[in-house]
């Protein structure tokens, strides 16, 4: 094998609690992890006689700040030796936009490189390693529907299918994961996520009121025009709307690709708007 060419595809939050403060500085959290296969980067690794990485996107370091970079480096120092490969990253997902863009390409070289090379790193031990790179990280070593616990790293696999279209919008606002923590006071959300997924699906009419995002409360106060893209997703018919992650980004769940199409093209052209098309 000289060369591998991997998908590396987006997240969302459905629900993200708070629970807890640890000692090591982190936070104790809960979430279900679910992947957005149709938005995705695309790696491509081949082995080549010198180290070379290249990006397509304007903006995105490809010094040792970033995650690809990180990720080469950590195999390199568990393993005690050089790759040389040529590495080409295609970016599609919106960088700092809470879908994940920066883990998942960091575990998809996690897991190339283990291929490529045949390392041989067991998948617990490349979930160590995941972990060391970023809370998101380990999730997306296999992308499936999971409830994750702890910092993110606990997980386990829901047999969750979304048959429906998920709008994602971002407006292009960063916002800094660190300062949105300072403002969560963490507490039991009351809430077991796992349960709310029954017969592979989640009776989201139903959950609208009962599953939330944390970092709500901080991101709409403090930049309005991200709450008001939840308010139009609901205004356009979605059945559930939620920011993902520490955001900028708010998805919403359609019940027909029409009604999604139709709340896309209330927002403006110079946002990042992306259609996941139904299972």
């Amino acid at each position: 094998m000289k060369s591998i060419q991997i998908k590396a595809p987006a997240k969302i939050n459905i629900g993200l609690n708070v629970i807890s403060k640890r000692i090591d500085g982190f936070h104790n959290l809960e979430t279900i992890f679910f992947p957005l296969n149709d938005l995705h980067d695309l790696l491509t690794f081949r082995l080549s006689d010198n180290f070379i990485f290249r990006c397509d996107c304007h903006g995105l370091e490809t010094d040792s700040s970033n995650l690809v970079m990180k990720a080469v480096d950590l195999l390199q120092k568990y393993t005690s030796r050089k790759f040389a490969l040529e590495i080409e990253l295609k970016k599609n997902i919106p960088m700092g936009a809470g879908l994940g863009g920066g883990s998942s390409d960091a575990a998809t070289t996690l897991v190339s490189l283990n291929e490529l090379f045949n390392l041989r790193i067991e998948y617990d031990t490349l979930l160590q390693l995941a972990l060391e790179l970023g809370s998101d990280v380990p999730f997306f070593l296999r992308a499936k529907p999971a409830v994750g616990r702890s910092r993110g790293e606990i997980l386990s696999l829901v047999d969750l299918q979304i048959e429906k279209p998920i709008l994602v919008v971002n407006p292009g606002i960063h916002i800094s994961t660190k300062k949105a923590f300072e403002y969560i006071i963490p507490k039991p959300s009351g809430v077991n996520l796992k349960e709310l997924v029954k017969n592979n699906s989640i009776d989201f009419n139903i959950c609208k009121d009962v599953i939330t995002n944390d970092f709500e409360k901080y991101v709409f106060t403090s930049y309005p025009e991200i709450g008001a893209i939840k308010e139009s997703m609901y205004m356009d018919k979605a059945e559930f709307a939620l920011m993902s992650g520490s955001g900028s980004t708010v998805y919403g769940i359609f019940n027909s690709l029409n009604d999604a199409e139709k709340a896309r093209s209330r927002f403006p052209g110079d946002y990042f708007t992306f259609i996941n098309h139904p299972v």
